[in-house]
């Protein structure tokens, strides 16, 4: 499955991606974001991430703290970040742009 096809380079591969996806950090072999965002936002972008991460078959842990949305993908135990859990951060950063936008 292409969602846990796992890389031989990681780290110029990962070192790539997160250059790209500003405001992710490597914390071991998790990626995680802290995000601004009120209640309603909050909401929005769970259930948007929610369903990109059922359709990646990656369970992220989602945190609500201080009227911030922490994330984090790819299990503590997990061997490398997978491409899935790159992919599910750059869907992330379009949904979170989508719910914080006011018309």
């Amino acid at each position: 499955m292409r969602a846990r096809k796992r890389r031989d380079s990681d780290s110029d591969y990962l070192s790539d991606a997160l250059a790209l996806l500003g405001g992710w950090t490597r914390d071991g072999v998790q990626l995680r974001r802290e995000l601004a965002c009120d209640d309603s936002q909050h909401a929005a972008l769970t259930e948007r991430i929610k369903v990109a991460a059922d359709t990646l078959h990656i369970r992220p842990t989602i945190k609500r703290s201080d009227g911030h949305t922490q994330i984090c993908l790819g299990p503590p135990d997990g061997m490398t970040i997978t491409d899935g859990e790159v992919t599910l951060a750059a869907r992330i950063e379009d949904f979170y742009r989508t719910v914080v936008e006011t018309p």
